[in-house]
Formats: structure tokens, C-alpha cells, sequence
């Protein structure tokens, strides 16, 4: 089977002498997992297309019995310059993606969780990251993801509660202490549910030893010092 669908990758890992392996969040498809072939080779023409965060409309071969796809071609859409080139946007990029690729399951198609990512990966690009933008986008993906709450809790306000589910990611700019106070427990919430349900910690929310970058997600697990190969992993089917 031959088709095409628009993608962001969320990981990509060298396989074998010049392959990569790449996981593929799709508007149509859902989460795949893909090969491109000879991409490390210094003639190769799609290694562009295997790095993480482009974003692209891809053409994707299928054998019949196989799990894992092989990428054909495509055309690049977006790279998100501005997001490689700032390095606390970068690390909150990456932290989407592996939510993304951790909280979803393979093969389940869901079109509102690829446009929360092109848009999350959108408005980063073009603003700069702000305290609320990971536990905003968390909160979201969870709420897709089924594993959202209908109603406030720890006495979030209401109001608070829709700004952080439904705004622009880039307008969640809180200054007021009863918003600050708000904000930390949406984070404590976030921080539940991912210690909670993930079976090993995130490696985007290890800091790396970095100092002084204050819009790293701040969501630390209570396990440390895991290694940093991003093991695939398929969540329960929602």
C-alpha cells in the first residue's frame, strides 16, 4: 500500500549502516513508525526528512503484514528555523514530541492531536516559551488523549481552568498571584498523571545540567539519571 499524509517526526534513531528509523506523529494515520533507507549516506537525498520536528508531507510504502512503514519521498512544509536555534525552545519542542510519542498509540488516527502539536510547534516558533506553555499543552493532550478531568481541581478556578484548555498557548502569560498559585497546580496536576501513568521517565525533563533556563519543562519525575535512548513505546489503545 502507497500513501501520503502530512506528519511531524517525533524521534528518529540510526538503524543498521546508513538507515533510519523515525516515529511519525500523522494527521490521517495517527502515530507510525517508518524506515528511510540509506539516509546517513552523504549523497542522500531525504535525511531531511527524518530529523525531529519537521514537518512534511510524506509518501510512505506499507507491505502488507508489516509494522513498519518505508518513507518514499515527501515535501518539506515546516523546520521551525527559529525553534532549532534557541535552545530553551528547542528542549520544550522536544518535550511535546515525547509526550506525543509517549501518550499515544500507534496506528489510532486522531486529527485534533497532530494540529495540538502544529500548533503548539507553531506558536513557538514565533513567540517565546512562556511558564504555561508545557502544563497547557499537557493538560491538552491529555484531555485528547482521554485521560482529561471535566472539572477543575485543587480549586483551580473555572475560568483559570477553560484559559489553560482553550487560549493561545502564547497568551497564557499569568502575573497575578492567584494565577501563579493556579498555575502550579495545573503543574502538580501534570505531574501526577505522568508519574502516574508513564512506566519510565520523560528524558526531556532531565535538565542535562543546564543553569538558568527558566522555561525548560519543569515537570520532574521522582526517578534520575535514566539513560537517554527514547525507547518507542505503544500506549493503550484510547
Amino acid at each position: 500500500m502507497i500513501f501520503t499524509d502530512h506528519g511531524i517526526v517525533l524521534f528518529r534513531q540510526n538503524f543498521r549502516e546508513a538507515d533510519r528509523l523515525i516515529s511519525l506523529y500523522t494527521l490521517q494515520h495517527g502515530r507510525i513508525n517508518l524506515r528511510l533507507p540509506g539516509v546517513c549516506r552523504p549523497t542522500a537525498k531525504l535525511k531531511a526528512l527524518s530529523e525531529p520536528l519537521c514537518c512534511a508531507c510524506y509518501r510512505i510504502y506499507v507491505r502488507n503484514g508489516s509494522v513498519v512503514g518505508t518513507v518514499t519521498g515527501g515535501k518539506i512544509e515546516h523546520i521551525f528555523p527559529q525553534i532549532r536555534h534557541d535552545l530553551k525552545r528547542q528542549a520544550l519542542a522536544l518535550h511535546f514530541c515525547e509526550l506525543m510519542m509517549r501518550l499515544t498509540p500507534t496506528h489510532q488516527p486522531s486529527p485534533q492531536k497532530y494540529r495540538l502539536l502544529l500548533q503548539a510547534l507553531t506558536e513557538l516558533e514565533y513567540t517565546p516559551p512562556c511558564p504555561a506553555f508545557a502544563p497547557a499543552f499537557t493538560l491538552r493532550l491529555m484531555n485528547a488523549a482521554g485521560f482529561g478531568l471535566d472539572h477543575p481541581v485543587l480549586q483551580i478556578s473555572a475560568d483559570f481552568w477553560k484559559r489553560m484548555h482553550e487560549d493561545n498557548f502564547s497568551s497564557l502569560n499569568f502575573t497575578s498571584a492567584e494565577d501563579l498559585l493556579s498555575l502550579a497546580k495545573c503543574t502538580n496536576v501534570c505531574q501526577r498523571f505522568l508519574n502516574r501513568y508513564l512506566t519510565a521517565p520523560l528524558h526531556t525533563q532531565q535538565n542535562f545540567g543546564l543553569k538558568n533556563i527558566d522555561s525548560l519543562p519543569h515537570l520532574h519525575l521522582e526517578q534520575e539519571n535514566f539513560p537517554i535512548s527514547i525507547q518507542l513505546e505503544t500506549a493503550p489503545a484510547q
